[in-house]
């Protein structure tokens, strides 16, 4: 093929169908109508000499070429996008689109301080948050699915870099009538409630079962539930469920939130993204505010005015 004759803007309508395996949605990313990208497809098709992609039951189906070209393709594109970059972002003036994956603990907790944050200087930027859940953060960092993570990874390994930007501790959360609040909660106590997790905020609290074991103790978890759950479970019942201060914060009221009697780890957050975007101007200024965002919410505290003794 005669690669001097290559539109690159049809190399970016192939990788906005691979990424997004639907013209559709490719156009929105694009700001391209769909018949628009289906031409710009079909140019791509012709000059390729092969069908890149094809129609399935769940979408657009890559052929063995796409698949070949999808990484370097890929990586010529974000390579030009940085080269061609001015050397300042100019918020005012950002469109996007800007992906980024977040955990529960950064969705309950920290997404509308972040939001609020972009948009105020950035108001004209399309922001799009997906739960990191069960996907591949990194494979997606990797194929420029998603921008950015906000997560609890502290590694991500030679191609991606991690940044600590907030901590927060464990607490106990239970009932403000709870006939366990007579006085400091022991580990006696822990042993003898029947606790409650919550399943979306992805939290490892075995630390507490290890403490509880030391002592001859053991937890007895009688319900997992998801975080929006947890407030009225917990404002109807005797159980009790240990979570990070900022999540209990955001239970709402009717509920006591005390120290645990147990050291417990940090809960870190951390942000990762793609080395090859470590120079982009706009996702530096992006990883900025975000630092600059949740340096304030730290100072700030957990916002807990009911933490007990």
């Amino acid at each position: 093929m005669n690669w001097e004759g290559l539109d690159l803007n049809l190399l970016a309508v192939f990788e906005a169908v691979m990424q997004e395996r639907n013209l559709t949605r490719a156009g929105q990313r694009l700001g391209l109508s769909q018949p628009a990208v289906s031409h710009a497809l079909g140019r791509l098709r012709q000059q390729i000499g092969d069908e890149l992609l094809v129609r399935g039951p769940d979408g657009m189906v890559p052929t063995a070429r796409a698949e070949q070209l999808a990484g370097p393709v890929r990586e010529a594109l974000a390579s030009l996008r940085i080269a061609l970059a001015t050397q300042a972002a100019h918020p005012g003036e950002m469109r996007g689109p800007f992906t980024m994956s977040v955990n529960g603990y950064t969705a309950f907790v920290l997404a509308g301080r972040l939001i609020a944050g972009l948009r105020d200087a950035a108001p004209h930027l399309k922001l799009t948050l997906l739960p990191s859940g069960t996907r591949n953060v990194l494979d997606e960092l990797d194929a420029g699915v998603i921008d950015l993570a906000l997560t609890r990874m502290p590694d991500g390994g030679d191609r991606f870099k991690c940044a600590a930007v907030l901590t927060d501790h464990f607490v106990t959360v239970l009932r403000r009538e709870h006939p366990a609040l007579q006085g400091r909660l022991t580990l006696q106590d822990l042993a003898a409630l029947d606790h409650m997790t919550i399943t979306s905020t992805g939290d490892n609290t075995s630390f507490l079962d290890e403490a509880l074991e030391a002592n001859g103790l053991q937890r007895r978890i009688a319900l997992s539930v998801p975080f929006l759950s947890a407030a009225e479970l917990l404002g109807q019942s005797d159980l009790i469920a240990v979570m990070p201060a900022r999540v209990a914060a955001h239970l709402g009221a009717g509920l006591e939130v005390r120290a645990l009697p147990c050291a417990g780890p940090p809960v870190d957050l951390w942000m990762t993204w793609h080395r090859r975007r470590d120079g982009d101007a706009e996702q530096l200024w992006v990883r900025d505010t975000i630092r600059s965002c949740l340096q304030a919410i730290g100072r700030e505290g957990p916002f807990i005015s009911r933490m007990g003794r």
